[in-house]
């Protein structure tokens, strides 16, 4: 690499819902700028298409090519990404992400589509535990867009009509097949709207406060993931993770404070970049450049641009 010119690294997050993606910029010695993002919801269409069309997104953003960028990192479904060069495990990408938005925090709660995870990790984003909901996905966005569905709220307005709930409606917390029998008894019943989201939400932060004290996270936690943004389900989780836990004199016993930032969603994107870029750097330093220049992935990307 030429002295002055900025390393460009690309972090894409192909998930089961939507494709992330993160370009970076950072010069050795100087922090690190996010460049250009952009998140595509996949809905119905083939998942390498929307990898492509979120990278084009970006880089038009960012005003560069697509044979710009030193490292292409990938995480979540590598194999959507063939012309990677290297690839991150998802939780390596989301705690590095959460540090990278809140230098705090020490703890990240990634809730995607079909599944969230809780990582304890330390100051450099480095992962020293973590545990993923097994099994039941009422703790995933596809349960609660399924449940907004059926409702006939719109993804995006689900948080603001949860938190003008006065009365919120229990629902069950151990399985989504009983959970959304639950909710169609209340329709049935006439539980307005409002109130059925607050249960919901409560529901599931009772889950996800389950699985971040089971990682003995302390202080702060990152939300990162999908749902991220939904208000409703943020409101839930702080008040679920304020109340001390009762019998239990350990380092999550009491209250958490849980945080977000605007790229809360580009979590595992912006981590997948920070990981590339650092492992570019240090092939670099190594003497060992030729091992991407020789990456046939790469090339490949650039010629179909």
């Amino acid at each position: 690499m030429k002295q002055g010119r900025k390393h460009l690294t690309v972090g894409i997050d192909a998930g089961s819902s939507a494709v992330k993606v993160a370009i970076t910029a950072s010069n050795a010695g100087e922090d690190v700028v996010v460049v250009a993002t952009s998140a595509q919801r996949i809905r119905r269409r083939v998942i390498f298409d929307v990898v492509h069309s979120a990278l084009d997104e970006a880089c038009a953003e960012a005003g560069v090519g697509r044979d710009a960028f030193d490292y292409i990192a990938s995480t979540g479904d590598g194999d959507a990404v063939p012309f990677r060069t290297g690839h991150f495990y998802s939780m390596t990408t989301h705690a590095r992400g959460a540090v990278f938005l809140d230098p705090e925090s020490r703890a990240a709660l990634d809730i995607g589509a079909l599944h969230a995870r809780a990582i304890r990790m330390d100051e450099r984003g480095k992962v020293l535990g973590q545990k993923m909901t097994s099994q039941c996905a009422s703790g995933s966005g596809q349960f609660l867009e399924n449940i907004a569905r059926y409702l006939g709220v719109p993804l995006e307005d689900v948080g603001q009509v949860s938190l003008s709930s006065v009365d919120p409606e229990a629902c069950s917390s151990i399985c989504a097949v009983l959970a959304e029998t639950d909710v169609i008894n209340m329709v049935s019943r006439g539980i307005v709207t409002s109130d059925i989201l607050k249960g919901i939400h409560i529901s599931i932060a009772g889950r996800l406060a389950r699985l971040v004290r089971s990682i003995r996270a302390e202080d702060r936690v990152m939300l990162t993931g999908g749902l991220a943004h939904d208000v409703g389900l943020l409101a839930a989780l702080k008040e679920q993770l304020a109340v001390p836990q009762r019998g239990r004199k350990t380092a999550t016993s009491g209250e958490l404070a849980v945080v977000r930032d605007e790229r809360s969603v580009l979590a595992g994107a912006l981590g997948a970049a920070l990981l590339g870029a650092y492992r570019h750097q240090q092939l670099e330093k190594m003497g060992r450049l030729e091992y991407l220049a020789a990456t046939a992935a790469t090339a490949a990307l650039a010629a179909r641009a």
